[in-house]
């Protein structure tokens, strides 16, 4: 099969794009930088330079592509049209990445209401993530223009990245700050909650999803959750640092910007993923976050 991905050199995407490689399909992945190109080749991903603003390129590329995987970028509507473009009336699968944030209650760390959240029953957006969950919901009406589009949400991802350089979003964050700062930190008391699912368990998943996904169906990607503070606690030991230490919300949002602080960091994320595993027989290996990063993280790192 040829395969178009975006966000090839990144984390998510290229770990997609190196497993399907793997598998022996033709991969094409959208990267920035030319320099890239070697890493990409190096895993068997033919390179393509470019940027999400490129819509004619966009569109050529889901021409010649039997499916699209948008991996780059959840919030980059300009893309996803063009790539919805590119594939209207062909049938062909397109398979766009989206984040549980839209679910998150920016609760500056606190436990909250902890609500858990089923695909079939979700919440009204914030105004704070109704233009993501727009940008979803175009992608779901796809399949009024022939396009066999689906949504994967994914839930805090860890584990290593396959492509050199590249990270997951939240949990390097944390480590960072400790490394620099010689204490682990949480925002507020770290009682908030995340799902989360490991990388590779998330490429089985789009494997899945690209072999048998019904057209307009949303997915959670999750294998088990935890608190913040459980997850702090387990890097404090990792590192051998002191702490968790509680951080107010506003030191967070200095330390890591308004999104991160209060979304990816300081909200509540609780999700279940059910129609992966009843619909498309999706198994994940990993569920325990804490035992990757007290274990795995360091020596992979």
């Amino acid at each position: 099969m040829n395969i178009f991905i975006t966000g090839a050199s990144g984390f998510i995407g290229g770990s997609i794009a190196a497993g399907l490689a793997r598998d022996g399909h033709h991969v094409r992945g959208l990267t920035r930088k030319t320099e890239n190109a070697a890493e990409l080749k190096r895993h068997g991903i033919e390179a393509v330079i470019g940027s999400l603003d490129d819509r004619e390129l966009l569109i050529a590329e889901a021409k010649w592509a039997d499916a699209v995987i948008n991996a780059a970028d959840s919030d980059h509507r300009g893309a996803v049209e063009a790539l919805i473009d590119g594939l209207a009336g062909s049938g062909k699968p397109l398979l766009h990445t989206s984040g549980s944030s839209i679910v998150g209650d920016a609760s500056g760390g606190e436990a909250g209401a902890a609500q858990i959240y089923h695909e079939d029953a979700l919440p009204e957006p914030t105004a704070d993530k109704a233009p993501r969950v727009a940008i979803d919901t175009l992608v779901l009406d796809a399949a009024k223009r022939g396009v066999r589009a689906a949504v994967l949400c994914n839930t805090l991802i860890y584990g290593n990245g396959v492509i050199a350089g590249s990270a997951s979003v939240q949990l390097p964050r944390l480590v960072r700050q400790a490394q620099k700062s010689g204490v682990v930190r949480h925002v507020g008391s770290g009682s908030n909650i995340w799902s989360n699912v490991h990388i590779d368990d998330v490429v089985d998943a789009y494997r899945l999803a690209l072999a048998k996904a019904p057209a307009g169906t949303f997915y959670f990607v999750e294998s088990g959750e935890a608190s913040f503070r459980e997850m702090s606690v387990a890097i404090a030991e990792a590192l051998k640092l002191d702490g968790p230490q509680a951080w107010p919300i506003d030191a967070a949002k200095a330390e890591w910007g308004y999104e991160m602080a209060s979304y990816g960091l300081g909200s509540n994320s609780r999700v279940r993923g059910e129609r992966l595993r009843t619909q498309l027989g999706w198994q994940p290996e990993r569920t325990s976050v804490n035992d990757w990063i007290r274990t795995e993280m360091l020596s992979a790192a």
